[in-house]
């Protein structure tokens, strides 16, 4: 696997296509919000970029898009979200589509958020087209279906009438109840053994049925697996502090990208994971 710090890849006219997942932002780990404004500005100097997928956990936690549009003008000024929404509209401007999926962490995420930089968000599963393989995009942790557990809870708040109620509760409330969550995740995965948060074989097999491929995250395992005889799983990687208690952060990730060579057509295109890393000043 290729690693780049920079542009992606030494031949940015190649690039067409950037995927990424579970960068997991807050407030409170800010070499992580710049390591992605770092990918952003590497993303506008593609300049044959086509479209950014985020597909899932792109935050920590997303209490509501209302969190953040009923912010009045000053106090906007001065949100960690701002110079993402600001950057990101600028490469919407720049002819690059934003499409952005639900994961675990954010499923409260809405459309009206994403107009403020002019992204779409996506539903799971999402068909890709690369060259002439259809490879299948989902964030992944439907696929962990013996996480029992976690499958109940996925139903339920997943459900219209549970979303809901959670945004017709006041944003305090809807915080102190994600802070519950998270806990309560936190200390159940503890005594989970590893297998169980993984995908299970015979649901990648059921989902890649009708594709050439299946891409997910989720799982903070990157790799590439044999999922059949003939089709593979890509898994991309969370955002990782590499070294979080230096004064300067290292910050890995697996991301996805699709490359074609700028004189071929779209039938040559290929997809690979590169492992992206910068390190924060």
């Amino acid at each position: 696997m290729q690693t780049f710090n920079h542009l992606i890849t030494t031949r940015p006219h190649e690039v067409r296509q950037v995927l990424i997942s579970d960068l997991h932002l807050s407030p409170e780990e800010p070499a992580l919000v710049q390591a992605f404004l770092a990918l952003l500005n590497d993303c506008l100097a593609l300049p044959a970029l086509k479209r950014l997928f985020i597909l899932g956990d792109w935050f920590e936690v997303w209490i509501g898009d209302d969190a953040y549009l009923t912010l009045s003008n000053d106090a906007r000024q001065s949100h960690w979200l701002t110079p993402l929404i600001v950057k990101l509209k600028q490469l919407r401007v720049a002819g690059c589509e934003i499409l952005v999926m639900h994961g675990n962490r954010d499923f409260l995420l809405d459309q009206p958020f994403c107009n403020l930089f002019g992204g779409e968000l996506i539903y799971e599963p999402y068909t890709l087209t690369v060259g002439q393989q259809h490879y299948r995009l989902e964030h992944g942790d439907a696929l962990c279906i013996d996480d029992k557990k976690y499958q109940f809870f996925r139903k339920i708040m997943r459900n219209r009438l549970t979303q809901w109620y959670l945004l017709n509760k006041s944003l305090e409330k809807r915080l102190a109840i994600a802070d519950k969550m998270r806990q309560k995740s936190q200390q159940n995965n503890a005594n989970k053994a590893t297998h169980i948060m993984d995908v299970n074989d015979d649901a990648v097999i059921q989902a890649v049925t009708n594709s050439d491929a299946l891409l997910h995250g989720h799982t903070h395992r990157p790799d590439i697996h044999q999922a059949t005889d003939t089709k593979k799983r890509y898994v991309l990687g969370d955002w990782r502090l590499l070294n979080q208690n230096t004064s300067k952060p290292m910050v890995s990730a697996v991301i996805g990208v699709v490359i074609a060579n700028e004189h071929s057509d779209s039938n040559k295109a290929e997809f690979k994971l590169v492992e992206f890393k910068r390190l924060m000043a």
